[in-house]
């Protein structure tokens, strides 16, 4: 496969969190975001479907006075079903401007994503 993208990191490409209406076709149905973060107890669980996502996020806008921010640092296959994404993150939190980073697995099947784990890197969180 020298010289082609792997079909998963093509089909993430497509995916806007900014604009997930513009972008529901990557999804398969039953769709699941999880979320572990004990600094937001309030956004941890499993949401379900692109509507629990875009909730999840607007609650995260919410609490964030819509400062979030992500940076991809990787993207990369783990196989024929996992993509693992390296992202930097950016909030103001409680009056501070905080960053972390975070790995995001996400599982492909049959060319949807179907389930996503976000796993923030809480005990390092840097602070302005």
């Amino acid at each position: 496969m020298t010289g082609s993208v792997h079909p998963n990191l093509a089909l993430l490409k497509k995916l806007d969190i900014r604009n997930l209406d513009a972008c529901k076709n990557v999804f398969s149905d039953d769709f699941t975001w999880h979320y572990f973060n004990s600094r937001l107890p309030e956004l941890e669980g499993s949401h379900q479907g692109v509507e629990g996502l875009k909730k999840f996020f607007a609650r995260l806008n919410e609490r964030s006075n819509s400062s979030f921010q992500e940076k991809v640092i990787d993207v990369r296959s783990a196989g024929d079903e996992l993509v693992i994404t390296q992202v930097c993150n950016h909030m103001d939190l409680e009056g501070r401007s905080i960053e972390f980073d975070a790995i995001v697995v996400w599982r492909v099947v049959n060319d949807k994503i179907t389930e996503a784990w976000d796993i923030p890197a809480i005990n390092t969180v840097r602070a302005d």
